[in-house]
């Protein structure tokens, strides 16, 4: 009788058992897929159907938190499906980066969750807000955590195909015509960025992110990385809606309800911002380098057009939008300015610029949500979104006005708000590089978006109501999620430190990979 063969599994499975604390990472997006098909069962019954998505949507964050608190804690984290060892097995690998996203995201989907409990009405419900609410989340979240450059565009078509849904819930005119110019664009976007991902794997033989990175400084000269970047540059700068690719946005967002207006400007561009800092500033930096010109022009060109779409809209859904836009630019800024010791093609850098985009993407994702849901309560209250039909807001009520003042200096970088603090990082990296003139840009940017906002709340907030209305009572569901994301910008604003702290961390774990690539490879085995 034959000895018994005995196969070496260690050679291509992770033999020892897997920490608890490592299933954290995929934890999140398990957690919205289930709760999505629970919630899609339970669409003949709309109120336990809101609860229960509103319960999860809680239970997500603190989930989310918890992977922040580890992460910050240890280090990037990796978990991969199936057991098998990288790069053949498909990781889930979690940085400071990844985390922060992740958690602010699932912080502003609760918000809008509540916001909803009023916005959304029964017939809404039963077409699907809550379940496509926690798949838009599950891509979301699975953007920022996935380890993979492949399934990085598996997860935007999962975020793609349940905002398709969102922004044609009520299937009105307006919506329709506004998805497909969103749907459209999108797909094309989306189409460069899978034919980048096939030029990647046939340069690389991998789509894992911590092989790529390993391998990349050996195969320049011999591969075509510069295509490779410029593709993924203008994929993710049409997702992201950069200039001269941006003009889909201002006609899109401002067709659905408005909660859903609220959770795209909070956090779809910001995925497009995520693959972009995560692809040239870790995979690609040299090719980063290379580029930084022609992205700072882009960058700047963004921040302008954005503030002058602001200046001239009428409609302030819209003009939210144009604001959208110009802070995308400033993203930009910190992506052409910062990575591994040089900024613009010349010496000197470091990480303050993408700290600086960092910060500026996380009060970004809170600001914008917040600012929409401040549109959907200036409807309600003074009759609709056009600036020459509205006024007498304060009138109605100081604490609103208040509120919206604090969202409206915080959007411009005033202080002592959270808007503050990443545009003096971006505006200082500027100047010790002697970017003078990509300085100049955020700081003309910034004073246009003052005069937009200042001219919003001359006509809507002083001026006297063309027409005195009483508004329909919204209560704590439309109030609460606006001041919770108010008290965050003010508190970011006042204290910044910690999240200074965070995002410079997070950019410097972007800037040097080693202990991401340790995450995936132990031991440096690959």
């Amino acid at each position: 009788m034959a000895a018994p063969i005995t196969i070496d599994l260690s050679a291509a499975l992770i033999t020892a058992p897997v920490p608890i604390g490592h299933w954290l990472a995929i934890l999140p997006v398990a957690h919205c897929i289930t709760l999505g098909a629970v919630l899609l069962m339970l669409r003949n019954h709309p109120r336990l159907q809101a609860w229960l998505a509103i319960s999860g949507l809680t239970l997500l964050a603190l989930i989310d938190a918890a992977l922040l608190a580890k992460v910050s804690a240890e280090g990037p984290l990796t978990m991969v499906m199936g057991r098998w060892l990288p790069p053949f097995g498909i990781a889930f690998t979690v940085d400071l980066f990844g985390a922060l996203m992740a958690f602010t995201a699932a912080l502003v989907a609760l918000a809008a969750g509540i916001y909803a409990l009023a916005d959304i009405g029964e017939s809404g419900r039963r077409y699907g807000f809550f379940p496509l609410l926690l798949l838009l989340m599950a891509g979301v979240t699975g953007a920022f955590l996935t380890g993979d450059v492949f399934n990085l565009y598996v997860w935007f078509e999962v975020l793609l195909i349940s905002s398709f849904g969102l922004i044609i819930l009520g299937s009105e005119r307006q919506q329709i015509d506004g998805a497909l110019k969103y749907a459209v664009l999108n797909l094309i976007a989306t189409t460069l960025f899978l034919i980048g991902v096939g030029i990647l794997y046939a340069v690389f033989g991998t789509l894992n992110m911590a092989d790529i990175a390993a391998r990349a400084k050996d195969l320049r000269g011999t591969a075509p990385l510069m295509t490779l970047a410029s593709l993924f540059l203008l994929a993710f700068g049409m997702k992201a809606a950069a200039f001269p690719v941006n003009f889909w946005l201002p006609a899109a967002y401002h067709t659905p309800r408005i909660v859903v207006s609220a959770l795209f400007a909070g956090l779809l561009t910001k995925v497009g911002i995520y693959a972009l800092i995560r692809v040239m500033v870790m995979l690609l930096p040299v090719e980063r380098q290379e580029l930084s010109l022609l992205i700072a022009l882009a960058a700047a060109a963004t921040i302008l057009v954005g503030a002058l779409g602001a200046l001239a809209e009428n409609d302030i859904r819209r003009l939210f939008g144009y604001v959208v836009i110009s802070g995308i630019g400033n993203m930009l800024a910190g992506v052409a300015l910062g990575g591994p010791g040089v900024a613009l093609g010349g010496p000197g850098g470091g990480i303050d610029g993408v700290s600086g985009a960092v910060f500026y993407a996380l009060h970004s994702m809170v600001l914008m949500t917040a600012l929409y849901l401040a549109a959907g309560e200036i409807a309600r209250r003074g009759g609709g979104f056009l600036l020459s039909e509205l006024g007498g807001l304060y009138r109605q009520s100081g604490a609103f006005a208040a509120l919206s003042l604090v969202l409206f200096l915080a959007a411009c970088g005033l202080p002592p708000f959270s808007g503050f603090w990443p545009k003096v990082i971006l505006v200082k990296a500027s100047l010790d590089l002697g970017d003078w003139w990509l300085a100049a840009a955020i700081l003309v940017g910034g004073f246009l978006t003052t005069i937009a906002f200042g001219r919003l709340f001359l006509l809507a907030y002083w001026r006297p109501a063309p027409v005195e209305r009483m508004p329909s009572e919204a209560g704590w569901r439309t109030g609460l999620p606006l001041a919770a994301l108010t008290a965050l910008i003010i508190g970011f604003g006042i204290l910044p430190e910690q999240l200074l702290a965070l995002s410079q961390s997070a950019a410097a774990g972007l800037a040097d990979p080693a202990a991401y690539l340790h995450s995936v490879f132990p031991g440096g085995a690959r």
